[in-house]
């Protein structure tokens, strides 16, 4: 939450040339204060369905400790689900259209399993093209998550991800770009973000197309980034939202995998993610997976519960730190009916300017 200039102290004046919000004290008592309404549009596989809300409510909610947040989470019918994904879905989720109705202040939406090389001929692709043409016109701020960002690049600027030939997962180092901004207002000015994917949009695409990139990687490319407005559409392409064991539970998967012969290469470590002494635990079970699957014996199970103790979560209080200035941000320029995206003071392609108004 920002602060409030009570008094002519030079201070709060310097802070607000640095990038930090500084309400004036006549606007602060003007504000009118109530609850944020946040959706997550959730695309992921039923196997992630419900992993994925906990990570996402969690990193909202454990943002900002004064507002208070309610989380309306919704998907699309046209991705497919098994009985038990349909059942939870019908009890705990919203449809799309009750979302309509009843408004948003921000909106989430998650990354998706894909199949094919086009993502237009995937079977989210019209219906998420619904989505953010409303979210555009009626939230005042959505935040897309990996494949959604690559979604968004194509079918809104034209912008297609680039195949890597390979899969870039681990956790990497970021620099912030544009410390001015207020999304990374108070945030390291190095910081680690998890990313796991075969595909990238490069910062030039970012760039060409009008957007800013506020954080990036030497190696894993931009993070973090924003329309060309500064606020109306940000862009995640890593993975700020995962919990400690998120890429354990993947680098399983891929075990598993090589072991049921669905991919030909044992899977290499995600980058600087195991220690060294965990990196030798699982050699030594590489060997074992092999040396059963020569012998057409059972393969065992890999020793999570030894190797989780070790791991280190680096990403975490960074991300938290930008959640928590994004509902800050939407929490000083959304409407105070939630159907509506902004206060009446508020430019829609320039919203930032109205905070710059207020210090």
């Amino acid at each position: 939450m920002p602060l409030v200039a009570h008094s002519d102290l030079p201070t709060f004046a310097r802070l607000a040339e640095e990038g930090e919000t500084v309400l004036s004290g006549n606007l602060a008592l003007q504000q009118e204060i109530r609850e944020l309404h946040v959706g997550l549009l959730n695309m992921m596989p039923d196997a992630a369905l419900r992993a994925t809300e906990r990570q996402f409510f969690r990193l909202v909610g454990q943002s900002n400790q004064i507002a208070q947040f309610y989380m309306h989470p919704f998907t699309l019918d046209a991705l497919p689900r098994g009985e038990e994904g349909r059942a939870h879905v019908a009890r705990y989720y919203e449809t799309f259209d009750q979302i309509k109705r009843d408004g948003l202040d921000a909106l989430i939406i998650t990354g998706a399993n894909v199949t094919e090389s086009d993502l237009s001929l995937e079977p989210f692709w019209e219906p998420l093209i619904q989505v953010i043409d409303w979210a555009c016109e009626n939230v005042t701020s959505t935040l897309c998550s990996c494949l959604a960002t690559h979604a968004v690049m194509q079918f809104r600027y034209s912008q297609k991800r680039q195949p890597l030939g390979f899969k870039r997962w681990g956790v990497y180092p970021h620099r912030v770009l544009d410390r001015r901004h207020p999304l990374v207002s108070g945030v390291n000015t190095r910081f680690d973000v998890p990313h796991s994917r075969f595909n990238q949009i490069h910062r030039s695409q970012f760039e060409g197309q009008g957007l800013k990139v506020l954080a990036e990687s030497e190696v894993a490319g931009p993070h973090l980034a924003v329309s060309e407005d500064g606020l109306r559409l940000v862009f995640f392409q890593g993975h700020p939202e995962y919990d400690i064991i998120s890429l354990l539970k993947e680098y399983k998967r891929e075990v598993r995998r090589f072991a049921a012969g669905a991919i030909d290469v044992y899977p290499p470590f995600p980058e600087h993610y195991f220690t060294l002494r965990t990196q030798a635990i699982l050699d030594e079970h590489r060997e074992r997976v092999e040396a059963a699957l020569a012998r057409r014996a059972p393969v065992p199970e890999l020793p999570e519960a030894l190797i989780a103790s070790s791991l280190d979560n680096t990403w975490h209080d960074s991300a938290e730190a930008v959640i928590n200035n994004w509902v800050g941000i939407v929490y000083q320029l959304t409407h105070i009916d939630r159907r509506l995206p902004f206060k009446d003071n508020v430019d829609p392609a320039n919203p930032l300017g109205a905070l710059r108004e207020t210090s």
